[in-house]
């Protein structure tokens, strides 16, 4: 063990390692061009899955492509080589795309996989450090992932090839999701307990208020609308005979018109409220119902049915504890 080395040298050695596997995922960058796109078209086609494979520190790489692709909206599965000369090949259908990866294109179990995806009629992309090996020859697509050093000088283990994989990988991926229109509401549905799941799939549904709600007739007096107003955090619903919204008061209403007249306890509803309020629906995102209540200065939103009536009140501060 070479105990001599001191801090300085190995921080030295640390961005060595950093600094060529940066400059290969550039040189990777700068080569790419069409077939990539033909890749990319030829996963998107596949009304199947993805199916990835690798021998090694390629097929650890693979793993990871195939749950990023999953967990983006492109199913993927990874299959190992082996296992798939000896039952697992039955995970396959004619409706998949394969995704291969071999740094050297050279491996014996990885062309007698593609020779059996062949068979199925699956279209096989291949991304290999050596453009001109037997497994690219036989690909219908060749990602181009040469690399001109390993960041470890004795070569001993894949570094800068394998980053450059992950890499390439992950451009895969971003390309596919994007190509498929996929988004935010469809990456929280796959992630339903993650912290953006949560806030996504949130609804106005599990935020709103729904006993005792603050309505009033129209033809009521303000001094009744007062008291809501005091008890039910500053905002009146105001409804017709069948629970119809015609208006709102907010507390905001009522400072107004105490600066306008001392005489406003007589004063009927329907003449101090507002006669077309925002709203919101149970079914609404609360993400929606903050942005509405931000833009318009807003502290609370009746929440209606499809017949307009008020079926709850939502509120700005509930929805931002609730992280939306």
């Amino acid at each position: 063990m070479n105990s001599h080395v001191g801090p300085n040298d190995l921080v030295e050695r640390g961005r060595r390692v950093l600094r060529l596997e940066a400059a290969a995922i550039d040189d990777v960058a700068a080569r790419l061009g069409p077939p990539f796109a033909a890749a990319v078209d030829r996963l998107a086609a596949a009304t199947g899955r993805i199916i990835l494979s690798g021998i090694g520190k390629s097929g650890l790489i693979a793993r990871k492509i195939a749950a990023t692709f999953t967990s983006t909206g492109t199913p993927a599965v990874f299959l190992h080589p082996i296992d798939s000369l000896h039952g697992d090949l039955g995970i396959v259908s004619r409706d998949d795309a394969a995704l291969l990866l071999s740094n050297s294109g050279a491996s014996d179990e990885l062309l007698g996989l593609l020779q059996q995806l062949k068979r199925f009629g699956v279209p096989v992309v291949v991304m290999t450090g050596a453009g001109d090996s037997a497994l690219a020859r036989q690909a219908d697509v060749v990602l181009d992932a040469h690399v001109s050093e390993e960041a470890c000088e004795q070569t001993l283990a894949p570094t800068t090839s394998t980053t450059v994989a992950l890499a390439l990988g992950d451009a895969l991926a971003v390309s596919l999701l994007e190509q498929k229109g996929f988004g935010r509401e469809q990456f929280a549905a796959l992630h339903p307990a993650g912290t953006l799941g949560r806030k996504l799939l949130l609804r106005v549904a599990d935020v709103m208020l729904t006993d005792n709600l603050p309505l009033l007739a129209a033809e009521r007096p303000m001094r009744e609308c007062i008291v809501l107003l005091a008890k039910r955090r500053g905002t009146v619903a105001v409804v017709d005979a069948s629970g119809g919204l015609v208006g709102v008061v907010t507390a905001g209403d009522l400072t107004r018109l105490m600066e306008r007249t001392d005489q406003f306890l007589d004063i009927p509803v329907r003449d101090v409220m507002t006669r077309a309020p925002k709203t919101t629906r149970a079914e609404d995102l609360a993400g929606a119902a903050v942005h509405v209540m931000e833009q318009h200065g807003i502290m609370a939103l009746p929440v209606l049915d499809g017949g307009r009536r008020v079926v709850g009140i939502v509120h700005l501060h509930d929805l931002m504890r609730a992280g939306a």
